[in-house]
């Protein structure tokens, strides 16, 4: 017998949906207006190193960059490294109090055994600046990118990753303890296994082992991070996946889900029958072709609330891709794609779920895992086309602005776009326990 593919799969999830569609409980009632997120709400920018700093040491992604061939070059990304200060500037005056980045490992280590102090000093000066503009850092430990002499070790197959790994993350802590930021362990460590086979750095097999020592380092370094920070607030990021989530990430939080002080969470993109029923369309959508569905991320929400019990729920990362900062094919913008976004998030909150924060995903336009295509940026950059690197708003930066000032959307708010009829996100629960609107 022919054995069942993916495809297959989520044909038959969508049959099934559609068969609930039929016997589909009552939606619950709407609320009039919606509650706001309160002065202690963490509001945020998010960025990763690779993507934004350009100026990079050899690593893993700086090879594949420069060996896979449909790849754009890297050459400095939008160039944080020289222009952190007047980044730092434009997260300042959006009024966001939180700013997440990552701390390279091939920067502050560039051999075995030996950390360059020039390395430590660049990011001793952003999270300097950071402070200095009156935001908490959030630092993130490992954002998929190791040092090119780990790549010449076997990277992850390497059971001595684990050990070096923890080397160098146990001086990044503590060294940057004494401020206080907010921990990223590992960032979508699902995601992070695929792209290592994606790019040729893991044989498939090795799946199992990689996902055994990023469960290891994680448990390790979160009893470090609070032996030297007492009180820290520790997360491992999982990147939500519409319909599949308990597949995809439920084995890694099975292994680390005890060490997590908050529940940090990306989500970008709904599901619905609809995209099910065209799913060869769908898999090979390019980014700012898949489906946004604003409401996915109160069903998101909720999934976790569920899945860990007054556990905080922080939104890592969110955002909405474009294509090389054009409007997108279906109308739908920035601004009101993040307003949309808010009305639910005060929505879940309004329904007692316990949200401690939100990032944008990302300040600027970046290097998208190999692409400068896709735009997420709320300042826009042409990398490719304009040497001056110039930062454009988006009209998600007065948006926004105004989403940090008065914490949410105005009560009355109602979003630009009706609820996807039973949307996916969360299983079959949106189908059984549907979101509406007070229309």
């Amino acid at each position: 017998m022919r054995p069942h593919t993916r495809r297959h799969a989520l044909v038959t999830l969508a049959a099934v949906a559609t068969a609930l569609l039929a016997s589909a409980a009552p939606a619950q009632a709407s609320p009039a207006t919606v509650p706001g997120l309160g002065g202690d709400f963490y509001w945020g920018v998010a960025s990763a190193g690779f993507q934004s700093e350009g100026h990079a040491p050899d690593s893993n992604w700086l090879r594949y960059a420069n060996n896979h061939a449909d790849y754009d070059q890297y050459g400095d990304s939008v160039d944080f490294y020289t222009r952190y200060a007047s980044d730092i500037a434009l997260a300042e005056d959006l009024g966001v109090n939180v700013y997440r980045l990552s701390i390279e490992w091939a920067r502050v280590q560039p051999r075995p055994g030996v950390w360059d102090e020039a390395g430590f000093a660049f990011y001793d000066k952003v999270i300097a600046a950071i402070r200095a503009a009156g935001m908490r850092p959030m630092l993130t430990l490992d954002h998929w990118v190791y040092p090119g002499w780990e790549v010449d070790r076997g990277g992850w197959a390497n059971p001595s990753m684990l050990d070096d790994w923890l080397a160098n993350m146990r001086k990044v802590v503590d060294r940057y303890a004494s401020d206080n930021p907010l921990w990223v362990t590992i960032n979508e460590p699902s995601a992070y296994m695929m792209n290592e086979v994606r790019n040729g750095g893991l044989p498939v097999t090795e799946v199992p082992a990689m996902q055994e020592r990023l469960a290891a380092a994680h448990n390790s370094i979160y009893d470090h991070i609070h032996r030297v920070q007492p009180g820290a607030m520790v997360t491992s990021n999982v990147a939500y996946i519409p319909a599949a989530d308990p597949i995809v990430n439920g084995p890694m939080l099975d292994k680390i889900g005890a060490k997590l002080d908050y529940i940090g969470i990306d989500y970008y993109y709904g599901m619905s029958p609809e995209v099910l029923a065209q799913y060869t369309a769908y898999a090979q959508a390019a980014l700012w072709k898949l489906p946004l569905q604003a409401e996915g991320i109160y069903y998101t929400l909720r999934h976790f609330a569920q899945l860990f019990p007054g556990k905080p729920l922080y939104i890592i990362e969110n955002g909405m891709p474009t294509e090389n900062g054009l409007p997108r094919f279906d109308g739908y913008t920035r601004a009101d794609d993040l307003r949309d976004t808010m009305y639910w998030i005060q929505r879940a909150k309004g329904d007692g779920m316990n949200i401690m924060g939100y990032n944008y995903w990302s300040l600027t336009d970046n290097y998208e895992w190999g692409y400068y295509t896709p735009r997420f940026g709320l300042y826009t950059v042409d990398t490719l086309t304009d040497p001056a690197l110039t930062r454009r708003p988006t009209d998600a930066v007065d948006a926004y602005r105004l989403i940090t000032r008065d914490a949410g959307v105005p009560a009355s708010y109602l979003p630009t776009r009706l609820p996807a009829t039973c949307s996916l996100v969360d299983a079959t629960a949106s189908c059984t326990d549907p979101v509406t609107l007070p229309r």
